[in-house]
């Protein structure tokens, strides 16, 4: 049930960011297999987003992986503490990519405590894009990692949760662009 290329190749980043949600990412890093329902995402498309990294035809070293081909991680550092993990979609050379915001775990769960320092499951574990990606044991080592690979993947079975649908935040640079309802949150996650 692991989701194919074809998946990650759709052209509306909107809507695959709306549809992540339910989804399952998993990740087998240093011999530990985590998974975790996706219960939060955000949508950037890199031509008519300000808050995309790539607005406005950006390359650079950090943004070059969300020019790639789709179904790649473009995973940054944020504030200098935190990588956050993204899925790139779309055809190559358009930039579009959906951030994965938050991860209600459900196996892997004592591997993702460990990484995150805690002594049992709490409710905090993975429930932000910087605190995934450690629980995860995703960092910046992973940037362009293939997602139909056998290190970072997503696989669909077939839960259709209640989606919440809000502006994005920690974008207000963006202008008008940050009121944009390109946020999706299963709603009770």
């Amino acid at each position: 049930m692991k989701l194919n290329r074809d998946y990650y190749q759709h052209d509306d980043v909107v809507a695959i960011a709306r549809d992540l949600i339910g989804k399952t990412l998993c990740t087998y890093i240093s011999g530990q297999l985590c998974k975790g329902v996706i219960v939060e995402t955000e949508a950037y498309n890199g031509r008519i987003d300000k808050a995309s990294h790539s607005f406005g035809g950006l390359r650079s070293k950090r943004t070059e992986v969300m020019y790639g081909p789709p179904g790649i991680s473009y995973v940054y550092l944020c504030y200098g503490i935190h990588n956050m993990f993204n899925v790139v979609t779309n055809e190559e050379g358009l930039a579009d990519a959906v951030l994965i915001r938050g991860l209600k775990p459900h196996e892997g769960i004592e591997f993702m405590m460990g990484r995150r320092g805690f002594q049992n499951n709490h409710k905090r574990l993975s429930s932000g894009p910087g605190t995934l990606s450690t629980a995860m044991g995703i960092d910046r080592s992973h940037y362009g990692e293939d997602l139909c690979g056998a290190t970072i993947w997503v696989e669909d079975y077939g839960i259709t949760p209640n989606i919440e649908v809000t502006k994005r935040v920690g974008i207000e640079y963006a202008g008008s662009d940050s009121l944009l309802p390109w946020r999706f949150i299963s709603k009770g996650s």
